[in-house]
């Protein structure tokens, strides 16, 4: 089989690899999607390293092949994953949230073979049967930053009368706009790049600022919203002065989310106190996250494809990273 082999220093190789074989508990996908996350340039962009591995984390595809201890009649379904492999014992395997693992996780695409490939072997405690209607890019997409979209927006408690700031329009924020108007809410969207914007727009955001060119993005907030803040706001650019500005738009009893990776936050807790305002990270999603999340997707219509500015074939790895290294295009994916 191919696989997308990352070396670091921004090196990416197409290489042959043996087929992988399943343990008594793992199942054999056939890729059909395997997205591009921007997680994936940390690795691309660090150090060089000793071991090469698979890269992506975004898979969706069908099983081909089962292990000893799983039914045979799963060879041929389609299937979304959770790319995190935990010891599938503890509470927190057990609820879904194999990430938490109380003994430890690993990721796909770093601490495991990743999903950039021909055949990808998986644990079956991980997969999931896609919704009927549900396409294989947005089963890629809830498998990462669609569903983490997803689950920011859960932990908010978002509803149809808030008024949600979203800072960054990249992939997950974008999915989060998306998202947002599908659930009936009014979002900001904000982000330096005049294309995200435009983007954002098209996907139901109310009003867009560009942070770089207001004084204060919190009084402009304001004046778009009858003159106070609004109920909820996600972080989602690592930004670190987003990631401050996050609380500051907030209305009076407001909640902030933090998904962005890489901030850092300073403030005087007496801007906040008296506001009665909450904050709290949230990270990636539960495998019943991810469920609930392809099922409003069909339900409600939700048009997670249009996400995808990008289709590659594994071929074109080392063109499509390169461009996406960039970050001058939206989201990508490698389809079989």
């Amino acid at each position: 089989m191919r696989g997308v082999l990352f070396h670091g220093e921004r090196r990416v190789e197409v290489a042959t690899l043996p087929d992988p074989t399943p343990g008594p508990h793992d199942v054999i996908l056939e890729m059909r999607a395997s997205g591009m996350c921007g997680s994936d340039l940390h690795a691309y962009r660090g150090p060089h390293l000793a071991d090469p591995f698979v890269a992506g984390h975004e898979p969706a595809g069908v099983i081909v092949e089962v292990g000893s201890d799983v039914s045979t009649s799963w060879i041929g379904k389609s299937v979304m994953v959770h790319h995190y492999f935990g010891c599938g014992r503890c509470d927190q395997c057990r609820s879904g949230w194999t990430q938490m693992c109380r003994e430890g996780s690993v990721a796909m695409g770093t601490g495991a073979n990743g999903a950039h490939s021909d055949l990808i072997s998986v644990p079956f405690n991980t997969v999931m049967p896609m919704p009927e209607g549900l396409t294989y890019l947005a089963a890629a997409a809830v498998s990462c930053g669609t569903g983490t979209a997803w689950r920011a927006l859960k932990r908010l408690n978002l509803a149809a009368d808030d008024t949600l700031a979203i800072f960054g329009q990249g992939p997950v924020g974008l999915a989060a706009t998306q998202l947002a108007t599908a659930m009936g809410a009014r979002v900001v969207a904000m982000d330096i790049s005049e294309t995200r914007l435009e983007r954002a727009k098209e996907f139901g955001a109310w009003e867009s600022i560009d942070p770089s060119q207001v004084g204060s993005v919190a009084d402009t907030i304001r004046d778009l919203n009858n003159g106070i803040g609004v109920s909820k706001s996600l972080e989602t650019s690592g930004a670190s002065s987003a990631a401050v500005d996050v609380l500051n738009v907030l209305d009076t009893w407001g909640q902030a989310c933090w998904v962005g990776v890489g901030s850092t936050i300073n403030f005087r807790l007496t801007d906040h106190l008296y506001r009665q305002v909450s904050g709290f990270a949230s990270w990636t999603m539960s495998v019943p996250d991810m469920m609930s999340c392809a099922r409003f997707i069909v339900d409600r219509g939700v048009d997670v494809d249009s996400l995808f500015t990008e289709r590659w074939t594994l071929a074109d790895a080392v063109r499509a990273y390169e461009l996406f290294d960039q970050q001058a295009v939206g989201k990508g994916a490698f389809l079989s």
